[in-house]
C-alpha cells in the first residue's frame, strides 16, 4: 500500500482468494465502524467481506469493479448482507456511481489495482501468458477492443510506443517489429512467443521476457493510466473530514502516479505573492497518513501474489 491520505479538515472463488495488505488495510482506513466506505476494486471480495465484519448494522459498503464477473460474485455477497451495495462500474465512475445512490460524502475508500488473481489464472481472459487463451485482455468483457483486435490493427510505432511507456522494456521497437511481422495474432501463447523471439536469450533473466509487454497491453487496453488518475481525483473529492483513501500498487508506474497524486492533494494551493489571503485558503487539501506499508516476510510467503 504504496500511500495513505487523509482529507484535511478546514480552519477465484472467495474461499481461494487471499487480499494483499489486509490488515493494513483495515487498520489504516477504517476509523469508525459505521458511515459509508468504498472498495472501488471488488474482485472477488476479500478486502469487502473483512470490511463487512469490522463494520457495525448501521453502516453502508458500496462495491464497484469493471469486470462483469467479479460483479456477480458482488451481487451474490450483497444477497447476503444488505449493507453492501454493488455496483459495475470504474472507480473513474465513482462520483456518478455515488451520486445516484444519494451519498454525498465518505469516510474512506479503497483502491487496489492491477489484475486479480482469478483473472489472471483464467485463460480465457487472457492476461496471463502461462496458459494459451484467447488474446483479450479487457477488464470490462462487455467493451472495448480486445488486445488482439488492437495488436492486429495498430501501426508498429503505436506498438513499440506503448511496449515502451506502459512496460519500461528496451526491446520494445523489436518486439513490436515481430508482432507485425507475424500477424494476425489470437492468442497468448502466439504473443509470448514473439516477444521471447524478440528478447535476446541473455536478457531473459528470472521473469518470462513477455511479462512487461503484457502488462504494456494490458495497461493500453484498459486505459489504466487514465482510469487511475481520474480515480483518484473522484475518490479524494468523495472524502468526509478525516476521510481516508487507501491504494495499493504493484508496479512502478502505478506507484508513481499515486505517489505524485497524493503529493499533490496534500500541498497548499499556489498563490501570488505579497496578496492578502486567509489562512483557510492556504491550508492542503490533504495530509498524508504516515509512510508507504509493505507486506511482510509472512504474508509474502502464506501469499506470493503480495511479493510485488
Amino acid at each position: 500500500m504504496r500511500l495513505l491520505a487523509c482529507q484535511s479538515e478546514p480552519v477465484e472463488s472467495a474461499a481461494e482468494h487471499i487480499p494483499v495488505l489486509l490488515a493494513e488495510v483495515l487498520d489504516s482506513l477504517l476509523q469508525s465502524p459505521s458511515g459509508v466506505y468504498v472498495d472501488a476494486t471488488f474482485g472477488r471480495g476479500g478486502h469487502t467481506r473483512a470490511l463487512l465484519q469490522r463494520l457495525d448494522g448501521t453502516a453502508r459498503l458500496v462495491a464497484m469493479d469493471r469486470d462483469p464477473q467479479a460483479v456477480a460474485a458482488g451481487r451474490g455477497l450483497a444477497a447476503e448482507d444488505p449493507r453492501l451495495l454493488i455496483r459495475h462500474a470504474s472507480f473513474a465512475q465513482l462520483r456518478e456511481v455515488l451520486a445516484a445512490l444519494g451519498i454525498s460524502l465518505v469516510e474512506g475508500v479503497l483502491m487496489d489495482l492491477g489484475v486479480s488473481s482469478p483473472q489472471l489464472d483464467d485463460p480465457t481472459r487472457g492476461f496471463s501468458f502461462r496458459a494459451s487463451g484467447p488474446l483479450d485482455m479487457r477488464m470490462d468483457t462487455t467493451a472495448g477492443a480486445t488486445a488482439a483486435e488492437w495488436l492486429n490493427s495498430a501501426a508498429e510505432e503505436d506498438i513499440a510506443r506503448v511496449i515502451f511507456e506502459h512496460g519500461e522494456e528496451r526491446f520494445a521497437r523489436r518486439i513490436a517489429r515481430r508482432i507485425v511481422a507475424g500477424r494476425p495474432l489470437r492468442t497468448t501463447a502466439q504473443l509470448a512467443e514473439l516477444v521471447q523471439a524478440a528478447v535476446p536469450a541473455r536478457f531473459h533473466g528470472g521473469k518470462h521476457p513477455a511479462t512487461k509487454t503484457f502488462q504494456a497491453v494490458r495497461i493500453h487496453i484498459n486505459q489504466e493510466d487514465q482510469q487511475l488518475r481520474l480515480g483518484l481525483q473522484a475518490a479524494f473529492a468523495a472524502l468526509a473530514v478525516h476521510g481516508r483513501l487507501a491504494v495499493i500498487t504493484f508496479h512502478s508506474l502505478e506507484d508513481r502516479v499515486v505517489k505524485q497524486t497524493f503529493r499533490d492533494l496534500s500541498r497548499p494551493p499556489q498563490l501570488p505573492r505579497r496578496v492578502p489571503v486567509r489562512e483557510s485558503q492556504r491550508q492542503a487539501p490533504g495530509r498524508l497518513v504516515g509512510g508507504p506499508r509493505t507486506p511482510g516476510a509472512a504474508e509474502i510467503e502464506a501469499n506470493p501474489a503480495a511479493r510485488s
